[in-house]
């Protein structure tokens, strides 16, 4: 685990903490210095990460939570602050693509299907977890924010919320809403000091894009996309939380942080 001190004192929730970027954020929040509240749906996962983080010398807690339920974040927010005294940074990580979870290998080009073959259901699903989770998580921590003088919170995007490709419209709608809502936010807020980022991963290699990645076509083509020649690991996201958690971005809010190997460039 990377060590350093950049978030020194600071108090942060890690969304989706259990895996991918999730979890390596949540390590490097942890080596820089920050306590870290690690939050997830998968508890066995979850509690290994903070066990892990705990046994390199950081400081983090597992809270499970299921980011579509606002009375949980309440809770967490309100256990957060009486435990540590403060909220300084949020980092809605939490996701889904809307893939058949049985899929180990995407059997087509798209990872949720076309327009036409997606349910109401499954678009629901999509914009509930990925939209409404990221609205309920900022709004959530907006007044623990306020009393401490100020924070960072930081949205997971896409390059699906900046350009469009072949399908699975639910997700690039979800991801879309949250690149906006985060400029929202970061408008209504700033007088608080509390400040509001996106970042948009491009291809990145997780436990949500794999089944994707082991369909020959599809990471022929991902990778043909991408520039720099090689799908993003999770460390290359996390570098850009940490960034954008630490004072050294304290004159950036309502930004979109492109963290992509060159494929919206080209």
């Amino acid at each position: 685990m990377e060590t350093g001190t950049r978030l020194s004192g600071k108090v942060a929730i890690v969304t989706g903490g259990a895996s991918g970027i999730g979890a390596e954020t949540a390590r490097a929040f942890a080596g820089h210095g920050a306590t870290v509240v690690v939050c997830d749906v998968n508890a066995a996962l979850g509690q290994a990460v903070v066990e892990e983080i705990g046994g390199n010398g950081g400081e983090a807690i597992f809270r499970p939570l299921e980011v579509t339920g606002e009375d949980q974040w309440a809770a967490l927010v309100a256990e957060t602050e009486g435990s540590y005294g403060k909220l300084d940074v949020l980092t809605n990580i939490a996701g889904i693509s809307g893939r058949d979870p049985q899929q180990n290998i995407q059997t087509g080009l798209t990872a949720g299907g076309l327009l036409e073959d997606q349910t109401l259901a499954q678009w629901h699903r999509v914009m509930e977890v990925n939209a409404t989770g990221t609205f309920l998580g900022t709004k959530s921590a907006i007044a623990s924010m306020r009393r401490a003088g100020g924070g960072s919170i930081i949205n997971i995007s896409s390059i699906c919320g900046i350009i469009g490709s072949y399908a699975n419209a639910a997700y690039h709608a979800s991801k879309g809403a949250v690149r906006i809502f985060s400029k929202a936010a970061a408008i209504q807020y700033a007088p608080d000091g509390i400040r509001v980022n996106s970042i948009h991963p491009g291809f990145v290699t997780t436990p949500m894009t794999e089944p994707g990645h082991a369909n020959p076509a599809v990471a022929k083509q991902r990778i043909a996309a991408t520039p720099l020649g090689r799908y993003g690991v999770p460390r290359d996201i996390a570098m850009g939380c940490l960034y954008l958690a630490s004072d050294e971005a304290a004159w950036i809010t309502g930004s979109e942080l492109v963290i992509d190997g060159g494929v919206t460039a080209s």
